[in-house]
């Protein structure tokens, strides 16, 4: 199977926003089920910082970031460059086909994969494949219509509901979280661990990151590129959505709080 439409592209507003990402604030559902000598599979890796504290989490063992983009691929592979590691690579590939024997790995893990695939039932299924017998598959999805937010602006408003049809327009699930457990029953898993946590931002550093990022991405990401496109806004829109943005991170008092769900499921 191709893979699909990928609703947030590669913008350098995009791939920044993953490059902050860690282990730790985005993977701590994963974390104490490491140990060190692992084999780990990190499917849909972006630019590979996750996969990177992973590699730190789990040396000696061989880690591997798996992603269909070649050009983040290559930004990955010049992070784990920079940071040293030796027991880490980075291959462009395909999570409805990955490249590997049955069994190989002893953990397999997605962070904000799934809720952008038109199958994630069949993806979760591969992932299962490579996983060892009673090795780990993990998995975190952020919750769209679950994410709240202060103060309540009719273009955030607006943005979500745009964000929403795009999603849904390229086959997308962007309410991943609250359907994790139900992919993971439907793809065979019959022992699992389901949790949540959240992203907040709430201080002024925090919203400028976030709201700015974002304000980016309305304006020049596929956000943009797919919104004008399939006609669900024009450039007016997308303008006052990003100002939108903008002044949610200058509200003193600006709140954020994006939710995501987390399954850990035993192959």
């Amino acid at each position: 199977m191709a893979p699909e439409q990928y609703s947030h592209g590669h913008h350098s507003s995009v791939v920044g926003a993953h490059a902050a990402r860690t282990a730790a604030d985005s993977a701590a559902y994963l974390l104490p089920f490491l140990e060190p000598g692992m084999a780990v599979l990190d499917v849909g890796c972006g630019p590979g910082s996750i996969t990177a504290d992973l590699a730190n989490l789990v040396e000696p063992g061989p880690v591997t970031g798996v992603d269909p983009s070649e050009d983040v691929v290559a930004s990955a592979r010049k992070l784990a460059a920079s940071r040293g590691l030796t027991n880490i690579d980075f291959v462009a590939g395909n999570v409805y086909d990955l490249d590997y024997p049955d069994g190989t790995f002893d953990v397999v893990h997605a962070h904000q994969v799934l809720q952008h695939l038109a199958d994630p039932v069949a993806a979760l299924r591969e992932m299962r494949r490579v996983t060892r017998p009673g090795g780990l598959v993990a998995v975190r999805d952020a919750d769209y219509h679950g994410m709240s937010w202060y103060p309540e602006l009719p273009e955030l408003t607006e943005w979500m509901d745009t964000y929403q049809r795009i999603a849904r327009g390229n086959a997308a699930e962007p309410d991943a979280g609250r359907r994790l457990v139900a992919w993971t029953l439907e793809a065979g898993f019959t022992e699992f661990e389901p949790s949540s946590s959240n992203w907040l931002y709430a201080t002024e550093e925090r919203r400028s990151w976030f709201g700015g990022g974002w304000a980016d991405r309305v304006l020049h990401s596929a956000f943009a590129e797919q919104a004008l496109d399939r006609e669900l806004t024009d450039q007016a829109g997308l303008e006052r959505m990003a100002a939108g943005w903008r002044r949610w991170a200058q509200a003193s008092d600006g709140w954020f709080l994006l939710p995501s769900g987390e399954v850990i499921a035993w192959a």
